[in-house]
């Protein structure tokens, strides 16, 4: 590896390690949530004192109950993190739409780490979650039900959305917890062969946003590497569209189209493929982002291009999802 991209790869752990201004003050976890503001919540689960992020709707009273949307954090991030860099589209959306806000947090590879991972299915040793086999499933199953007996978290409307470690866990969700989540839509990343013998309780719908060109999580499969650090093998972005139809039992070729050219530069083009929803209501919706880096569409290119690749311009993930999530009909 060159010193050039060791360098910004450094940076790149930096970001995700430090994060950006904070766009809400959070509360202290003792604290009340309050409609419109972020407040920090502390949870235990399996000998851990959990955290994740609550933010009811700026409208929140007795009109529940409430749609919740969980957003998980990348490998190496945190909630706050995902809530600067990423989540900025999703805050008013949300709010237009009256959605309850949850950011998660994943476990520390170490006491003291701003890093926290996931452990989304993959076997490997390197982070903390993986290696000591966190139950994670467990820990967001019972912020669900934590959410919905406190803040009337509509039990029926649960979608779990998150980007690369978090898009890979959102998978993981969907085989594991598919009782209580609707729809999961997961970013920049692809099924991990561990979980392709999974068989969910019931049909779930799933989006799925990748990019051609991303240099970390491959959209034709194979192993993701972090600089010369391997970390797990995935599917190809096609072959994960294909497992969610065959898990949903929807058969046939997907509904094809090109997105409108937003912006004609900035070297991208989005593909959608939708297969339609069957019997069942589940349904599977496919955005290849030509061109596309490891990036969300729409949102900050938080590092040059010759890192992690461009950012289209042509589609809004954050309302593409929330969409997605709301023309969900109840089973």
């Amino acid at each position: 590896m060159t010193v050039a991209r060791r360098t910004c790869l450094h940076v790149l752990l930096l970001v995700l390690s430090v994060g950006f201004a904070p766009i809400a003050q959070a509360e202290r976890a003792a604290d009340q949530p309050a409609p419109g503001k972020f407040a920090v919540q502390e949870i235990e689960h399996g000998g851990l004192v959990r955290t994740y992020y609550l933010r009811l709707p700026a409208e929140y009273g007795g009109a529940g109950p409430y749609p919740v949307l969980f957003v998980l954090h990348g490998g190496g991030g945190s909630a706050r993190v995902m809530m600067n860099l990423w989540g900025r589209g999703f805050h008013e959306r949300a709010d237009g739409q009256g959605m309850i806000l949850v950011y998660p947090e994943g476990i520390p590879d170490q006491a003291g780490s701003t890093k926290h991972h996931w452990n989304d299915g993959r076997r490997f040793q390197t982070w903390a979650a993986h290696r000591l086999d966190v139950d994670d499933v467990g820990f967001i199953s019972k912020v669900i039900d934590q959410v919905v007996a406190l803040y009337q978290g509509d039990p029926k409307r649960i979608f779990v959305t998150g980007a690369s470690n978090g898009g890979l866990m959102s998978y993981r969700l969907a085989c594991d917890l598919s009782e209580k989540v609707r729809a999961v839509a997961a970013m920049i990343a692809n099924l991990a062969p561990e979980l392709s013998d999974c068989r969910p309780a019931r049909p779930i719908s799933v989006l799925i946003m990748n990019g051609t060109e991303d240099p970390l999580m491959p959209y034709q499969g194979g192993e993701i590497t972090f600089g010369r650090v391997k970390l797990g093998k995935v599917l190809s972005a096609a072959e994960t569209a294909k497992f969610w139809a065959a898990r949903n039992g929807l058969a046939g070729p997907p509904e094809t189209s090109l997105e409108p050219d937003k912006d004609p530069q900035d070297g991208t083009r989005v593909r959608r493929e939708r297969y339609p929803a069957g019997a069942n209501k589940a349904e599977v919706v496919f955005y290849t982002i030509e061109g596309g880096g490891h990036t969300i569409p729409g949102g900050l290119q938080y590092l040059p291009e010759r890192l992690i690749g461009r950012t289209s311009r042509d589609l809004d993930a954050g309302e593409v999802i929330i969409n997605f999530f709301l023309s969900q009909r109840k089973r």
